[in-house]
């Protein structure tokens, strides 16, 4: 089965800046950016102008960003959860039901999450008697 790509230039430019934004040299070059700017104070006598355009700067950046990583998380969200409904559909005892869970209103999740609460807590009880008090 052949899954389509996106090659829309927004997901290119998404994916890369994701990419790159990630990498220690993006952290460095940040660093750069402001121990420059920190140290050009003393030449613009710390001035209003002078803070303004780090505020700025750095607003402008974080505002775009948000979006860009925002969409590139969203995309490999949905990728996991496509991923896993996979695994669920193809394991013999699984419970097909729990594929798309994210789709569910607040009560039927909060239903089938007391389920599967109550299953680890009988776990870990039948864990504290040891290995002859139960599976």
């Amino acid at each position: 089965m052949r899954v389509a790509t996106s090659n829309s230039a927004f997901t290119r430019l998404a994916q890369w800046t994701a990419r790159a934004s990630g990498r220690p040299a993006a952290f460095v070059i940040s660093l750069a950016v402001v121990l420059v700017w920190a140290a050009s104070g003393p030449l613009f006598r710390f001035s209003n102008t002078w803070q303004l355009v780090i505020n700025t700067g750095t607003t402008i950046v974080t505002f775009l960003m948000v979006f860009l990583i925002q969409n590139t998380q969203y995309r490999d969200s949905e990728a996991v959860h496509v991923k896993i409904d996979e695994l669920i559909r193809v394991t013999s005892h699984a419970r097909n039901a729990l594929m798309d869970l994210e789709d569910l209103e607040g009560p039927e999740l909060d239903e089938i999450r007391a389920g599967y609460e109550a299953l680890a807590e009988r776990a870990r009880k039948a864990r504290r008697r040891g290995p002859r008090g139960g599976t």
